[in-house]
């Protein structure tokens, strides 16, 4: 199966950045540029390798300059929709709910504007059509201090930060098999069945959705250990992108 059977993506957007301070003092982390190119264009722009032309965009934090920016570029060669959040910044999981009347459908892609990686998108969709669960998540073996854990059939499990010693399983209940911790890379592919399944409101990350559902439905894990992956979250790894990404 190729990447023509998901056509549609969501781009976290609209996060406060206070880790990429004093930058977003001024501006939203989207615009940050890398190599005279922002985050959000990159991602728009990665996401049309694989033939994803159809991009929803969440905004709050300097919500006008992003809008003003993608008009400007007219969305880099892609239709930009954008799903306002300026009256309350949602997190991933009450992003996905505001901006569900623009993504339903059929499965999409939703990524974090401030990941930049060469994963092979298409690997990562034809894992998810072959399994077809309710999310596939990306993940890698590096170092962090919370992951996800997941069975030896890569389905959802738990969630543990090692930093602090908390262990969250998918239903409530630990799981009594064998589990691998990895860490997601904040990119997903979700199918529009997951909506009507998540019972939060308000502001809330999917990291809660998948592991409340993850008992009963299947949520399930693609190892892209090997990609190039930069979490631009700092102005530091801004630097170590600007190495690596052209």
């Amino acid at each position: 199966m190729s990447s023509d059977y998901i056509s549609k993506a969501m781009i976290f957007s609209a996060g406060l950045g206070t880790r990429f301070k004093p930058w977003t003092d001024h501006h939203p982390k989207a615009l940050a540029l890398i190599n005279g190119k922002s985050l959000l264009q990159r991602n728009i722009e990665y996401l049309q390798q694989y033939g994803i032309y159809d991009v929803v965009v969440n905004v709050h934090h300097f919500a006008g300059q992003i809008i003003a920016a993608l008009d400007a570029g007219k969305g880099w060669g892609s239709t930009v929709s954008i799903s306002d959040e300026t009256d309350e910044v949602l997190e991933t999981g009450g992003g996905l709910i505001k901006a569900r009347r623009l993504l339903d459908g059929a499965p999409f892609v939703a990524m974090n504007v401030d990941i930049l990686t060469d994963l092979d998108l298409n690997a990562l969709i034809r894992d998810h059509f072959r399994h077809r669960p309710l999310a596939t998540l990306a993940v890698t073996r590096r170092e962090t201090s919370r992951y996800f854990l997941f069975d030896d059939e890569n389905r959802l499990r738990g969630w543990r930060n090692i930093k602090t010693g908390q262990e969250r399983w998918a239903g409530g209940k630990p799981f009594p098999g064998a589990v691998t911790q990895l860490a997601f890379s904040g990119i997903h592919v979700i199918d529009p069945a997951l909506f009507p399944v998540m019972r939060q409101e308000g502001k809330f990350s999917t990291v809660d959705v998948y592991l409340e559902v993850g008992a009963g439905h299947i949520i399930r894990g693609f190892d892209h250990t090997g990609s190039l992956l930069v979490d631009v979250g700092k102005p530091e790894s801004a630097e170590l992108a600007a190495g690596l990404f052209r």
